[in-house]
């Protein structure tokens, strides 16, 4: 179940729920589909949910406890994505195992919120984090990364944000960077718009793939006005990621906020599986795997000049840009192939909901 993510969510659709199917078991996906403008996959049962947003996030909640109470004696185990969803379950009596994914650092993503007064948001804190003590205590737990178990008593599976590598990749080209991922101020579209104004007289296009929020939408719509980019808005994980190949590398901009700091920005991975270079700003988990696999470039925060010049850097050396992104794809695929965890993701369900194979 998710009221706040999108139905075609990468980690929750392309990686956990194709696991599972994979694995024989039969899923029903609770999602906002009709919110979305989403339509269920064949392989799974889908079944509508309103959209939590914004401030309008408690019908959703009860609709989804609704659907929880209806439908917690047809299911072996029901996993949750959103800590909104932790009010959907809690208290109802004879459920079946529930388990928390955790997707990100709860607490520290408040300071990203724009709806929530600021003066709301230390003793909303420190509520989340009381939320998670006692979800810990009364349900299962799966962890995104493996900064968050610092928040948690006890050690908790880490499924990692990894994709799917393919087995083949094209070079990286030379006329066009990509991001793909949420657009937002904090994730540095305003430094994508100046990057684009920057990078327009060289011929070098950018593209932009991912959901912006009220924010961003209309500074992007009048860049595509303006002819700077091109916004292909929310593409399916599997369509969105055919267009990082044969890119010149690919942009991750974001600032310096709490949530991001010990967190590994997947696109980074994406961008790695399909042979392109990373263009990155120095969040501590993003430098830690560009310079490990030297796969790319760091730049400082919130400079856009920096950036087209390392765009233009790797333009203008061919040798040096494919073999950057011969060394990230090689890495992806040997440390960040999903099917590595795939499986202890599908055993370990199966463990909690007590099927045994």
């Amino acid at each position: 179940m998710t009221v706040v993510h999108n139905p075609e969510d990468a980690r929750i659709l392309h990686r956990q729920i194709r696991a599972l199917v994979d694995a024989g078991h039969e899923v029903t996906y609770a999602a906002s589909f009709t919110a979305h403008g989403v339509v269920p996959r064949p392989w799974v049962t889908g079944v509508d949910l309103p959209r939590a947003a914004q401030r309008k996030r408690m019908a959703a909640v009860w609709a989804a406890r609704r659907l929880f109470k209806r439908m917690r004696n047809k299911v072996d185990l029901v996993l949750i994505h959103d800590p909104e969803l932790l009010f959907a379950v809690w208290g109802v009596r004879n459920r079946p195992p529930v388990v928390w994914d955790v997707h990100e650092d709860t607490p520290a993503t408040l300071s990203l919120k724009p709806w929530l007064p600021s003066f709301l948001r230390p003793p909303v804190r420190f509520f989340a984090r009381m939320l998670e003590g006692t979800a810990e205590r009364h349900m299962h737990l799966l962890l995104a990364e493996t900064a968050y178990a610092g928040r948690f008593k006890h050690a908790h599976l880490i499924v990692p944000n990894e994709t799917w590598v393919p087995d083949s990749v094209t070079p990286p080209g030379d006329d066009r960077v990509v991001y793909l991922g949420w657009l937002s101020r904090a994730r540095g579209v305003f430094e994508a718009v100046e990057v684009a104004k920057l990078l327009q007289p060289y011929r070098v296009a950018v593209e932009l793939i991912g959901y912006a929020d009220p924010q961003s939408r209309p500074i992007l719509n009048q860049a595509v006005t303006d002819g700077l980019l091109e916004w292909r808005d929310f593409m399916p994980n599997d369509e969105a990621l055919k267009r990082l190949d044969g890119a010149l590398a690919g942009l991750s901009l974001l600032h310096d906020e709490p949530n991001y700091r010990h967190s590994m920005p997947t696109k980074i991975v994406e961008y790695m599986a399909h042979g392109i270079p990373v263009i990155t700003t120095p969040s501590p988990r993003a430098v830690e795997l560009v310079e490990r696999y030297d796969s790319g470039i760091v730049v400082p925060w919130e400079d856009p000049k920096a950036v087209a010049q390392a765009v233009l850097t790797l333009r203008d050396d061919v040798r040096e840009r494919r073999a950057q992104g011969a060394r990230g794809y090689a890495s992806a695929r040997a440390n960040h192939h999903w099917p590595n965890s795939a499986k202890r993701f599908v055993t370990q369900l199966e463990a909690w909901a007590g099927i045994t194979r």
